[in-house]
């Protein structure tokens, strides 16, 4: 009975292999960065943007919108990040204010494509960063997107310059700008910049099972990304570039041990050093206009006379309307009845291969002035007082982490950030990068997940 019993067993079919009850899930946490990866892929292809109800639309824009898409399937799945009361503050204080100062503006619809930008770069794309982000494995792949976006566009530019088929600059076409032409000559410092930033955090506290190769592969890639910047000719980028990488550094010598101290002061001396090098390489233009960053208050250019006769027209604007300002994108309109007759038509652009433009200066370049002249004292307070709980957060969880090279990306792309807004504002193909900077930042400070280095920890 034994053998008789034996025999259907035999002969029965061998079970469906089907996947292993842990491979679905394992693909999912693979895809799961990819909206966000995808959204900066996107800014390596060249073309034109697309107009949309007044305002210019990059295709990473519209990938954005995948990020928003994703987070209401995870919540139509039934799944429901946790997010702090702290993270929800944040990013509910700047809609709130956004949308109080459109609804006081003297006409709320035209300035609904400003309120829905705003919405996208400081509420929405950073939440829905905060909620797919599970771990320090999907910020790490998001770091390295922005790296290798950044070699890319470095690439280009860096061809630009020494071909001398750039942007035009002093009568010569060799501003590097990269696939994104004259018309948004800081969009490449943008991407460099937040390449730069990025490979130099990732070289400064890797977790150990990653190796030496890791951080050398993340070094060089930092020593090449210092010739586009150079090449960029923007001084805003290199500012906020060294305020960011500053910033990180110091933070490692506080915050962690003495032998990775030792080497954030080494990679500080190297990256000087490749940043000499690289204003040496270059040119004497390069050289020149790093040396006009402390001429703008002696004898400033018609450049720098431009921008500060923006940000007096900015002022002028918040003392009429202090509380609300004039709404989003009330600055253009009210430009020329605030603004003093220094200020010229437009700026020259040119290169790259595109004519000559007269591009008209729509926003002072200064994100702060920017929001308190269309947004007033309510918007300062919400995007100033966010910003700088997103700062204290970075820093503080910095920390109290182990091998903190996510932390450090994001803390150095927020300081960049804020840095810049001191001389820029959002605008342009790059500025979805701005997004997934706070969004970045905000998943470091609130998130559980940002403690875990495995999937599933949240």
């Amino acid at each position: 009975m034994g053998a008789l019993a034996a025999v259907p067993a035999l002969a029965a079919p061998p079970p469906a292999q089907g996947p292993r009850p842990g491979a679905r899930t394992r693909a999912r946490a693979l895809l799961r960065p990819a909206p966000a990866v995808l959204t900066v892929l996107l800014l390596a292809l060249p073309g034109d943007r697309w107009t949309v109800a007044g305002g210019q639309v990059a295709p990473a824009d519209v990938a954005s919108l995948g990020l928003l898409v994703c987070c209401g399937v995870l919540l139509a799945r039934g799944e429901r990040p946790r997010v702090s009361g702290r993270a929800a503050a944040v990013l509910a204080a700047p809609a709130v204010a956004f949308a109080v100062a459109t609804a006081a503006s003297g006409d709320p619809l035209a300035g609904l494509p400003g309120f829905a930008r705003l919405l996208q770069v400081f509420v929405l794309v950073p939440l829905a960063v905060l909620i797919l982000l599970r771990d320090r494995r999907d910020a790490r792949v998001l770091a390295w997107a922005l790296v290798a976006l950044a070699l890319v566009q470095g690439a280009v530019g860096v061809a630009q310059h020494l071909t001398r088929t750039g942007a035009s600059y002093l009568g010569q076409d060799v501003r590097a700008v990269g696939t994104f032409g004259p018309l948004n000559v800081m969009s490449m410092a943008t991407v460099v910049s937040f390449g730069l930033v990025a490979a130099v955090c990732l070289a400064l506290a890797p977790p150990r099972h990653l190796g030496r190769a890791w951080r050398w592969a993340a070094l060089g890639c930092a020593a090449g990304l210092a010739a586009p910047l150079a090449f960029s000719f923007s001084r805003g980028a290199w500012l906020a570039t060294g305020a960011a990488v500053v910033s990180v550094v110091v933070s490692v010598v506080v915050a962690a041990g003495l032998r990775i101290a030792r080497r954030a002061l080494l990679l500080a001396l190297l990256g000087g050093a490749v940043l000499a090098g690289g204003v040496a390489f270059g040119s004497g233009m390069v050289g020149e206009r790093l040396g006009s960053i402390g001429e703008v208050t002696g004898s400033p250019d018609q450049s720098v006379i431009d921008r500060y006769a923006m940000w007096d027209a900015a002022l002028s604007m918040w003392r009429q309307e202090p509380w609300t300002g004039t709404g989003p994108r009330g600055f253009a309109e009210h430009r020329d009845a605030h603004a003093s007759l220094a200020l010229s038509s437009g700026s020259d652009t040119g290169g790259a291969g595109h004519g000559f433009v007269r591009q008209e200066l729509e926003s002072p370049h200064n994100m702060y002035l920017l929001v308190a002249g269309e947004h007033g004292l309510l918007g300062v307070a919400a995007l100033g007082g966010g910003s700088a709980v997103l700062l204290v957060g970075c820093i503080g969880a910095l920390r109290a982490a182990r091998a903190p090279d996510v932390g450090l990306v994001a803390t150095g792309l927020l300081v960049w950030t804020l840095a810049n807004f001191l001389y820029a504002d959002i605008g342009g193909p790059t500025t979805v990068l701005t997004a997934l900077a706070f969004g970045l930042a905000a998943w470091w400070a609130f998130a559980p997940g940002a403690r875990a280095e495995g999937r599933g920890a949240r």
